[in-house]
């Protein structure tokens, strides 16, 4: 008993030196995001006066791109939902030849780079009128979250027992009822999964902000933050603020869903 208790009590110091050397940067970008001063050099590790200019200023000049980033991953969740959803259905439910190369294809679409994609989508939305709007973004994020909810959603709805449908196909439920009506509520959480990974690519996004925004009327957070170092560089309170207020939507996602997160991601190979 006492050498299980000292192997314990070694593992968890362990495990709390690595916790504190993780968190160290966030509790950091926190706390220049509170001195009053704004420069890293002179900052000490508890603010002495600690003041929240930083985070108006941040507001004043970020509010509008933080905006901007919560329209474009909304709008990518839904839009990633309503595409993968059904496709994960069909691959995992249907049975034709062409499965494993429309797997294999879904495969190959997660390897390509991002620059890669930004680049042929430039090109096409120059031609589509596309460049600098949310919309534009709302469907380039989702083409490289789609591919990633088609296998996650399928590895779920493997699961799904065909019975089910058959039943609400008999009880006068077309394809489409049945899937909204049957399948979709039992796929909870793994649709909450994916909108939440599909939410997180988006708020994270910056090649697609970069390459497809020219004109600066379109600005999402990660993009702001990239042109605010320039302008502020001296004033890194202003800076943190920003990247402080930009993790608090990740944090709260994360943190009240994760319980669907474990579930969705695990439910396809436990059934």
């Amino acid at each position: 008993m006492t050498v299980h208790r000292i192997r314990r009590t070694v593992r968890t110091a362990v495990a709390l030196v690595l916790l504190t050397v993780m968190l160290f940067p966030v509790y950091w970008m926190v706390n220049i995001s509170l001195q009053p001063s704004g420069n890293t050099l002179s900052a000490t590790y508890l603010p002495a006066h600690p003041t929240l200019d930083g985070y108006r200023t941040a507001l004043h000049d970020q509010g509008h791109n933080l905006v901007t980033s919560l329209l474009v991953a909304s709008g990518t969740v839904v839009l990633t939902l309503v595409v993968a959803a059904p496709c994960g259905y069909a691959l995992a439910q249907f049975r034709f030849r062409w499965i494993n190369w429309a797997l294999l294809a879904v495969l190959l679409s997660q390897m390509i780079p991002g620059i890669v994609i930004a680049n042929a989508l430039y090109t096409l939305y120059e031609r589509l009128g596309l460049l600098n709007s949310v919309p534009g973004l709302i469907v380039a994020n989702a083409a490289n979250a789609i591919p990633f909810g088609i296998l996650i959603l399928r590895s779920f709805m493997l699961g799904v027992p065909p019975s089910i449908v058959e039943a609400a196909r008999v009880d006068g439920a077309g394809p489409l009822r049945s899937f909204l009506s049957v399948v979709v509520p039992i796929s909870r959480n793994s649709l909450i999964t994916v909108g939440l990974f599909a939410f997180l690519f988006a708020w994270s996004d910056f090649i697609f902000a970069l390459t497809l925004t020219t004109k600066g009327t379109v600005v999402p957070v990660t993009l702001g933050i990239y042109t605010y170092l320039g302008a502020h560089v001296s004033n890194w309170s202003a800076v943190m603020a920003t990247a402080v207020l930009a993790s608090i939507p990740a944090v709260i996602l994360l943190v009240v869903a994760q319980k669907y997160v474990a579930a969705g991601a695990t439910g396809g190979a436990v059934k």
